[in-house]
């Protein structure tokens, strides 16, 4: 008997190993069937939200149930295969065409027999100009009130560049107009060009990148982005928001010169300066040759006038001083001065001796006045001064005694006498 066929035969055969859970857990020993791992690609792209997008259309494939519309980003080179069911497609109000702008909203989808990823668009909508302006008129509102737009903020052209950033299209009308129009005006103005996609997908990034590189030479000294006349999705890129934020973000003065005088993309609000057309950006970053050497001239013709004016006041200033007496007779102030100087020497003397006489008098007056109380006097009218032996003036005869010495003072000499007798009298007693 086969032991192989038996119960107790197939218990003991080896079993295979259980297939892992997840995918993190396969090894070469123990591998996933390729139909376990479709499945789970398809359940976890299931999984997966729809999402709406916007892009560009760029190839368009009808068929009879199902249509295959390609689109691209707006800004990167990045494309994606859409399918659309005829439901769909039969929504629109005009067939799709290459170029237009659209937002349609995709759900993933894995295709498990082919392992196929695959988006499937389940509403699309062509985005028209109404929608682009209240996209654009938002943006705006929402830049001016974070002051990009403000005034303040806006940088001084130079007064004379010596080089010039351009950015604009390749061998463009635009370009060609800056640099003729600059160069005519001041031909020692130098570019530096950069040439860049100035519409369609990466046409924003493509500026930018150019903006920056410009923005970072030390030798630029103003920076232009031109670009000519076009249709108003053409000129969606200059109302980029980042191409905005870069240009005030710049340390170098932007000029826009974008289209015509109607078209006006945001950039003409942010940037520094904005000209109507790239003509007219190459008159306003340079001066006009012609015009300067005229100013030249008239400020030289005013400078000489100034200075001949100043040299022909000078002159007759100096002239009026040399004029002065103090100038064209200076002996005159000092026989002048010499004059007064003898007047006042003489009133000095003058004034001096009739002090000095008045003062001569006043003392002879006070001397005849003391010789007048003088007891000289006295004695000269006569009279004497009768004195006791220690000086003492005797004025009454009761005090003389008898005997006594007694010295008299006459008006020339003196007498020693001695008293024999004395008799009093009263005043006024003869």
């Amino acid at each position: 008997m086969n032991t192989s066929s038996s119960p107790e035969g197939a218990g003991e055969q080896e079993r295979p190993p259980e297939l892992p859970k997840l995918a993190r857990d396969t090894t070469p020993e123990n591998p996933w069937p390729l139909s376990t791992l479709s499945h789970a690609l398809h359940g976890w792209v299931q999984k997966a939200p729809d999402a709406w997008v916007e892009g560009q259309v760029i190839e368009v494939n009808q068929r009879a149930r199902v249509s295959y519309v390609t689109l691209r980003d707006l800004q990167e080179e990045v494309s994606v295969n859409v399918t659309l069911f005829q439901r769909e497609m039969a929504r629109l109000e005009r067939p799709l065409e290459r170029g237009s702008r659209v937002v349609v909203n995709l759900k993933a989808d894995f295709y498990v027999k082919t392992g196929r990823l695959s988006m499937l668009g389940r509403d699309i909508r062509p985005v028209g100009l109404g929608d682009l302006l209240e996209r654009l008129e938002r943006l705006r509102r929402a830049l001016a009130e974070e002051g990009l737009f403000d005034p303040a903020h806006k940088k001084r052209l130079p007064v004379l560049p010596h080089r010039v950033g351009l950015v604009t299209g390749r061998n463009s009308d635009a370009e060609k107009d800056v640099v003729r129009n600059a160069t005519n005006r001041w031909p020692g103005v130098e570019f530096e060009i950069r040439e860049v996609p100035v519409q369609g997908t990466g046409s924003a990034k493509a500026v930018i990148q150019a903006l920056q590189e410009l923005d970072g030479m030390d030798a630029v000294d103003v920076i232009v982005i031109a670009r000519g006349g076009g249709a108003f999705e053409d000129l969606l890129s200059f109302s980029d928001e980042s191409l905005l934020r870069a240009v005030f973000a710049a340390r170098t003065p932007v000029v826009s010169a974008i289209g015509h005088e109607n078209d006006q993309p945001l950039l003409d609000y942010v940037a520094d300066v904005r000209a109507s057309t790239p003509t007219d950006a190459g008159k306003r970053i340079v001066p006009d040759v012609q015009d300067e050497r005229l100013r030249l001239l008239q400020a030289r013709a005013a400078l000489d006038r100034a200075v001949s004016t100043l040299i022909d006041r000078e002159q007759q200033g100096l002239a009026t001083m040399r004029s002065r007496p103090s100038l064209s007779q200076p002996d005159g102030m000092i026989l002048i001065r010499e004059e007064d100087l003898d007047r006042w020497r003489s009133r000095a003397w003058s004034a001096a001796n009739a002090q000095t006489l008045r003062a001569r008098d006043a003392v002879g007056q006070m001397r005849a006045r003391v010789r007048a109380l003088s007891p000289q006097q006295t004695l000269d009218r006569g009279y004497a001064v009768v004195q006791t032996a220690d000086g003492s003036v005797l004025t009454d005869a009761a005090d003389a005694a008898p005997g006594q010495s007694l010295s008299v003072r006459l008006a020339r000499g003196e007498l020693g006498v001695d008293v024999t007798s004395s008799s009093t009298r009263q005043p006024g007693e003869h």
